[in-house]
């Protein structure tokens, strides 16, 4: 079997085990977009209720463009990786711009636009335009990989385009985006990342070089991911009455631009948050623990204790805005990493 014959191979397998997705129901140029933006690190039952809100709330790249970043930030809270939707929306403002309002159809132009890289232009030039061209990700590199046997190291940059070429190869130029698509299925569903993979399942189970040599458990090589760092964090939920004190953190860096409680780095004793309310000059009534969280980023690990501190008065502290709970709950996104703290008071 030649490598054409095995790639419409692969699409018949799609075609009967894929799955129904919000996307694939009307692959338009700005859905695959998002759908594929919103998909990455993240799981696809997780992304479904939030693609579909999304979408009734911003239907186009016009309503996108123009959305406030604190509405913005709402819709996308809990997906995480928040510079992605910021991204969003500079590239919605530059497509209006540009181009009319409508993504541009080459892969060139798509590249070109903030937060899309080549996998989502490839994603987006071949799902939704119907050009040749390849989308790979990390399912697509662990399943050509395996399928070829390659025992590189799949990080560098000559595998990669290894890999590329034999996408295209297996390609059939007049299904470029269903094969995309049943590429990253294959490694969604069946050549799994985490795991045994259900090689019984596979369409190329008699023609997968790992699966014949026995090197399944080898094989993608990758390098190993460096250890994240540890940061201890104190959460200070401050209230009074029915207000809560927020603070938004700088651009740049981490959760760029986002809502979050006061904090202070490493952890207080009881002691010392009455002694930091005292610098912050508020009057406080008590402090009650609220126990210990942790929160993994890609690089960096927080470990965090909370405290909520009840104030007689909302005092004005810069660089704080006092909210109601139903604005913290409705109107201001919180990073997940807060989520433990934030529910305890939304209770």
């Amino acid at each position: 079997m030649n490598a054409l014959e095995s790639g419409m191979q692969l699409v018949a397998w799609y075609k009967n085990n894929a799955r129904r997705l919000p996307w694939r129901d009307d692959p338009a140029p700005y859905k695959t977009w998002i759908s594929e933006i919103m998909l990455q690190q993240t799981k696809v039952d997780t992304v479904i209720p939030y693609f579909k809100r999304f979408m009734d709330e911003l239907p186009d790249v016009d309503s996108l463009a123009s959305v406030d970043q604190d509405r913005l930030f709402k819709l996308w809270e809990g997906l995480g990786y928040y510079t992605r939707c910021k991204n969003l929306k500079k590239a919605a403002q530059i497509v209006m711009q540009r181009y009319g309002g409508e993504l541009p159809d080459d892969y060139a132009s798509l590249l070109s636009l903030p937060g899309i890289g080549p996998y989502t232009a490839g994603a987006v030039a071949s799902i939704s335009f119907g050009l040749p061209t390849p989308a790979i990700d990390g399912n697509v590199l662990r399943v050509i990989s395996r399928r070829y046997g390659i025992k590189e190291n799949i990080g560098k940059i000559a595998v990669k385009r290894k890999i590329e070429s034999l996408v295209l190869d297996m390609m059939p130029k007049n299904e470029p985006g269903t094969f995309n698509q049943s590429l990253m299925e294959l490694g969604a569903q069946v050549c799994i990342p985490n795991g045994k993979p259900l090689c019984q399942a596979c369409p190329w189970e008699s023609s997968c070089i790992s699966y014949k040599n026995g090197w399944i458990d080898e094989i993608p090589y990758k390098d190993k991911k460096k250890p994240r760092r540890t940061e201890a964090k104190t959460i200070l939920v401050v209230v009074s009455n029915n207000l809560v004190a927020i603070q938004q953190r700088i651009e740049g860096g981490l959760l760029s631009g986002m809502w979050e409680f006061p904090n202070t780095e490493g952890k207080m004793e009881d002691g010392q948050v009455q002694e930091w309310g005292g610098k912050n000059s508020l009057h406080t009534v008590s402090v009650v623990p609220m126990g210990e969280a942790k929160h993994l980023f890609s690089h960096v690990e927080w470990h965090m204790i909370g405290y909520l501190v009840e104030v007689n008065d909302p005092v004005h502290v810069p660089g704080w805005q006092w909210a109601t709970l139903e604005d913290l709950e409705h109107r201001f996104a919180l990073p997940s990493a807060l989520d433990h703290y934030k529910s305890m008071i939304l209770k």
